[in-house]
């Protein structure tokens, strides 16, 4: 009979393993992309989809970004829910700024779902001149060769939907620093790990899709309630026989979380939903978090240097993957500076990790939902905020 103690000793050495895998998909991925770098690709016409809910840190940084790209043929579709929406201020001065590029401001959508940002898809998409969509959040910042990155992800034949790895912009507190760690250390090396066995999802910094693969799992409509809109996306196009490519670019985020409550509530939403709409994923990830088995593994080794041993393996490959990845490949200047926060952060995981298994409820841009079979479902009475009636700001530019 298998000794208790034998079982978690050999389970320890799962997140080791996942470690160094996770390196290995790191180093190759950024190894081919920066191989790639110079490469040219066919640069079809483009129509950018901003679905907007208020304003960020640097809203107008974030979205001069995307007036400033290298391409030859695009357009930006902002939507938002109402005319007081504090990005509308922003989004007129840069049609005034940048007159010579086609950007439309939509005002409301007629279609009815818990996911407000889905909502305001379903309008975009209906009106986007162009067959490749590129979805992206207000927060979200790129450089000048986004769009061509992206684009260049669909050469290959039935590539469906394309999404990109990202990095965070942070605050000068804990929780931002957190934050961007989380994303950069951790997260994205599941993404990579994914990519080895064909990546199913997209992410929600970049959801590029071809119009004939978005025709085939519905239409953004088909999302309206889906509690992980990006990994839904990626995965029904998969399921239809599209592949998802991961592009060459690396855009950033702003972590603007600012004290514990906010951060806590942030993941813990992702992992209520991950747990909800991927639960063998939400299982798989206890095993790829060295942390709490380095600890039992010390508790129970039969010798002080076995258990050494577990906490060095530990600590060595979590700081590697954490360089390879963050620092030399997603080039985040954080992970240098606040490398050894790593062994806290893998605490709180695991601590929201466990509390995700006993609620439902999520809150999300200030309102509250239950999230069940992967669809968001408001909490009590609340009230629909999306407008009955459609209007529509356009700018004529060059097309």
């Amino acid at each position: 009979m298998v000794h208790p103690g034998g079982l978690i000793l050999a389970s320890a050495a799962a997140p080791l393993i996942y470690y160094a895998a996770a390196i290995v998909c790191a180093w190759t991925f950024f190894r081919k992309d920066r191989r790639n770098r110079a490469a040219s690709a066919p640069a079809p016409p483009v129509s950018v989809l901003k679905p907007m809910h208020g304003s960020y840190r640097d809203t107008y940084g974030n979205l001069a970004s995307f007036c400033r790209q290298d391409y030859p043929c695009y357009e930006i579709l902002f939507g938002v829910n109402h005319q007081d929406d504090p990005a509308i201020p922003v989004i007129r001065r840069l049609m005034a700024e940048f007159p010579r590029l086609p950007i439309r401001l939509l005002i409301g959508s007629s279609v009815l779902g818990s996911n407000d940002k889905v909502a305001k898809l379903c309008r975009l998409a209906s009106e986007a001149r162009h067959d490749v969509l590129v979805v992206s959040d207000g927060d979200i910042r790129v450089e000048s060769d986004y769009l061509r990155r992206v684009a260049a992800a669909f050469r290959g034949p039935r590539v469906g939907v394309a999404t990109c790895l990202y990095r965070g912009a942070t605050k000068r507190n804990l929780w931002s620093e957190l934050e961007d760690l989380s994303l950069t250390t951790d997260f994205l090396a599941g993404v990579l790990v994914a990519r080895k066995v064909g990546v199913k999802f997209a992410l929600g910094a970049t959801m590029a899709v071809r119009r004939e693969a978005l025709a085939a799992i519905g239409g953004f409509e088909a999302l309206a309630n889906a509690a992980a809109d990006d990994h839904e996306l990626g995965r029904r196009a998969a399921d239809r026989g599209f592949r998802v490519e991961l592009a060459t670019t690396v855009p950033e985020t702003e972590c603007s979380t600012h004290d514990f409550p906010s951060y806590f509530r942030h993941h813990l939403r992702w992992a209520v939903v991950t747990r909800t709409s991927q639960p063998w994923g939400h299982v798989g990830f206890l095993f790829a978090q060295g942390l709490p088995w380095a600890i039992l593994a010390a508790i129970l080794a039969p010798s002080w240097p076995s258990a050494t041993a577990f906490v060095v393996a530990y600590l060595a490959l979590r700081v590697v993957l954490a360089f390879t990845l963050g620092s030399s490949g997603l080039r985040d200047p954080l992970v240098k500076k606040k490398w050894w926060l790593l062994p806290f952060r893998d605490a709180l995981a695991f601590v929201i990790w466990l509390a995700s298994l006993f609620v439902s409820r999520v809150h999300w841009q200030d309102a509250a939902y239950d999230v069940r079979d992967g669809r968001l479902i408001p909490a009590g009475e609340r009230s629909m905020k999306v407008a009955g009636s459609v209007s529509t700001t356009v700018r004529q530019g060059r097309i």
